[in-house]
């Protein structure tokens, strides 16, 4: 490439040459003009109907460049797969080639707490390029927590003038009796979450919100004690890790307040499904509850132990009336009350992704031992991290996303997986990187195309696009490959 090359943009294909345009000027230092006869073509034909939705065709010639997909996600990846040809052959020439691709799953993400710690809007920037590159198609924003709140409600505005600041954080794992005593946190204008959902999906990826309920809800009772189980107890932003005893009531001015919450989570966020947490809820409160006791009987429940799956059955039910998908890990499943509409993702392990699909529900396989990216990568020379056991970049790469015991039916129920990045141990976007990659670099080809024997040999070239992009990674020759 040089001065005189420019992009043929085919009709519907104007924003996807401009997203081109500023990858090539950031490679190759150009800037080609968008003209009716250019060497680089782009095209949507809605023929390629053999594509999916997320397929391209590319082929590389000495006089041309073709870039066709039947729908502009296919396109946006294709334009990745350029991305990473000129980085590789450094800015200013494309290899031939001749390719015809497409994902296996339709689900591939990366989710990152931010509840935990608050990650600053050109971080996340950042990282959404970061997805892209990888043709990971799915963020997942973990909004809030015990240790904080971070969306701005237009009504409840003490959830981020209160709920998002805790006076000091935990040193070391959910238990420890030491603590920094720098205070922590920060908030989101609804101005930056619009401008970066705009930016994500330019670049083929939604962000998907998470607002935990009932359980992981102590920055929100901080702000409006009225919500929780004992109105008139006043509690703070909770310091440590693990998971509070402090909940949501059941009352029918908090299920008020999550509706509304949601409904301008809505109007944030475009994206098809909303994930209201339901992992993790302690029922010591309900079982001390006089107005649980009352809801117990008035739903003739069994107990304490069934008002998660209540509450989260009339959150789903909500959801669904306004168009959209819940989405719960798990263990908010157990009891079986969540519509059919709900996508559950299997935290825990494969045994209960396939309970969930037996139960009609779509699955996400975020299985902890080989997702979860807050593990330490190796056992000895880590940053400190979870200390129950290992996370390698080969548990991510051998990831069993389809398990190979279930029927064709129950396989049918599974979209996908992604990568989990909790942020206990990642104060700063740099040990985010730290412990996202190559480890999603892994996941991102295991979901697009399977398990391939010369990964690792491919890995370590592709190491030099992530250095190139200031990436903080985990150099992939500190991992024992035996």
């Amino acid at each position: 490439m040089d001065s005189e090359t420019a992009i043929r943009a085919g009709q519907g294909t104007e924003p996807a040459a401009e997203l081109l345009r500023e990858h090539i000027a950031g490679t190759a230092g150009l800037s080609p003009r968008i003209v009716p006869s250019g060497t680089i073509t782009l095209a949507l034909d809605p023929r390629l109907t053999g594509m999916g939705e997320e397929g391209y065709s590319l082929i590389v010639s000495r006089q041309a460049v073709v870039l066709r997909a039947a729908r502009n996600p296919g396109l946006l990846h294709g334009i990745q797969s350029l991305r990473q040809l000129l980085m590789t052959s450094g800015g200013s020439h494309i290899p031939c080639v001749d390719i015809s691709d497409r994902p296996r799953f339709a689900w591939r993400g990366a989710m990152i707490d931010v509840a935990r710690h608050f990650m600053p809007v050109d971080f996340l920037r950042k990282f959404v390029d970061l997805l892209a590159l990888h043709k990971l198609n799915v963020l997942h924003l973990h909004l809030t927590d015990d240790q904080g709140w971070r969306m701005p409600v237009r009504r409840y505005p003490a959830l981020t003038e209160t709920g998002a600041w805790r006076p000091e954080s935990m040193i070391g794992p959910a238990g420890s009796t030491r603590f920094d005593g720098t205070p922590h946190g920060g908030a989101y204008t609804r101005r930056e979450l619009e401008d970066l959902v705009r930016y994500a999906s330019d670049r083929g990826i939604t962000i998907m919100p998470e607002i935990e309920m009932p359980g992981h809800a102590r920055a929100a009772l901080a702000a409006y004690p009225e919500l929780g189980n004992f109105p008139d107890r006043e509690l703070g932003v909770w310091t440590g890790w693990g998971v509070s005893d402090a909940i949501f009531g059941v009352q029918e001015s908090t299920l008020d307040f999550c509706r509304e919450v949601l409904a301008e989570v809505m109007e944030i966020f475009p994206s098809p499904r909303i994930h209201i947490g339901g992992d993790e809820c302690p029922i010591v409160e309900w079982e001390r509850s006089p107005v649980a006791r009352q809801r117990i009987a008035a739903e003739g429940l069994a107990g304490a132990s069934e008002l998660r799956g209540w509450f989260l059955g009339q959150i789903s039910r909500f959801l669904v009336r306004h168009g959209r998908q819940p989405v719960c890990w798990d263990d908010g499943d157990h009891s079986g009350s969540l519509p059919a509409e709900a996508t559950v993702m299997a935290w825990r392990d494969a045994e209960h992704g396939l309970a969930a699909a037996q139960r009609g529900h779509q699955v996400v396989m975020t299985p902890w031992r080989s997702t979860y990216l807050d593990y330490p990568q190796a056992a000895h020379g880590e940053p400190p991290g979870q200390p129950t056991g290992i996370v390698t970049l080969e548990d991510v790469y051998r990831q069993e996303i389809l398990p190979s015991t279930w029927d064709s039916e129950l396989s049918g129920a599974v979209l996908g997986t992604q990568g989990q990045v909790w942020t206990e141990f990642a104060a700063t976007a740099e040990a985010v990187e730290y412990l996202a990659f190559p480890r999603l670099c892994a996941l991102a080809e295991n979901a697009w195309s399977g398990q391939w024997p010369d990964f690792a040999d491919r890995l370590a070239q592709h190491e030099s696009r992530l250095k190139e992009l200031g990436v903080n990674y985990r150099p992939s020759l500190r991992y024992d490959r035996t």
